[in-house]
């Protein structure tokens, strides 16, 4: 993927997360820049570096996008060829293709905002990997998932437990340490 293909889908990003319906426009991006981080670029240059009209961005530029979108600034530059975001390698790669693949997974849950936006805040967090063990470790942990759920949003808890009894895991454990077994 090109830096400039990476930047449009970070805009599209940007505009679900602040609930436009679609992408943030580049002029958007500059004022939202300028009014947040109080430092500017230009829509120009934005439209030089998505267009592939200008191939690098300077490491300034490149810094700030990442501080905006909440991403790392090695995600901001062109991938190698034959790269591929399906393949975990190399430790030191994992932490950007987990946001990669989260932020491909918000899109693909669009029609879900509340599972779109969870993907989303994942993928933004510092360590994503450290936060996807921490998930396991909470579904791993008999009840806390439910107790953290109760107390944290219990409207949720409520729902769950409404629509659980009809769920084919259900309180079933077995199944649903199977099929964990599965994913592993």
């Amino acid at each position: 993927m090109k830096v400039g293909e990476k930047i449009r889908y970070l805009r599209e990003v940007e505009g679900s997360l602040r609930g436009l319906g679609r992408s943030i426009t580049q002029q958007e991006l500059v004022k939202a820049i300028r009014q947040e981080l109080r430092q500017t670029i230009s829509q120009s240059y934005l439209s030089q570096i998505e267009s592939g009209a200008r191939p690098h961005m300077t490491q300034s530029s490149r810094a700030l996008l990442a501080k905006f979108f909440k991403v790392h600034p090695g995600f901001l530059v062109d991938d190698p060829e034959g790269y591929h975001t399906e393949l975990t390698s190399d430790l030191r790669t994992t932490e950007g293709q987990l946001d990669v693949w989260l932020l491909q997974g918000s899109e693909r849950f669009v029609s879900d905002p509340e599972v779109s936006e969870v993907l989303i805040k994942a993928a933004r967090e510092k360590d994503t990997r450290r936060c996807l063990l921490l998930l396991g470790v909470i579904l791993d942990t008999p009840g806390l998932a439910e107790r953290l759920l109760e107390a944290l949003r219990p409207e949720l808890a409520h729902a769950t437990k409404r629509h659980g009894e009809n769920h084919p895991r259900g309180n079933n454990s077995r199944i649903a340490k199977t099929e964990g077994s599965r994913l592993r």
